[in-house]
């Protein structure tokens, strides 16, 4: 009687630690798509920065070409 007693307490907590291990595995999956999702946001942020500035500069330039085309009689 014993024994039955101990194998079904023995039953219990591989089952409680099964369910812990399998919500374990979805809080760690959550953490790891939240964390890529905002790795993503980053990213497209960068980018979105990068491109300001790459067409910022290159407006600039082509307004400092323009002007020294204008000095040298190149361009009206």
């Amino acid at each position: 009687m014993a024994s039955k007693g101990l194998q079904d307490v023995k039953q219990q907590v591989e089952a409680t630690t099964q369910e812990a291990m399998m919500a374990a595995g979805t809080v760690i999956q959550q953490v790891v798509d939240q964390a890529t999702e905002a790795g993503q946001r980053a990213m497209d942020q960068a980018a979105k920065c990068t491109q300001k500035i790459i067409n910022k500069t290159a407006k600039e330039a082509l307004e400092s070409f323009s002007g020294f085309g204008k000095k040298l009689g190149l361009l009206k």
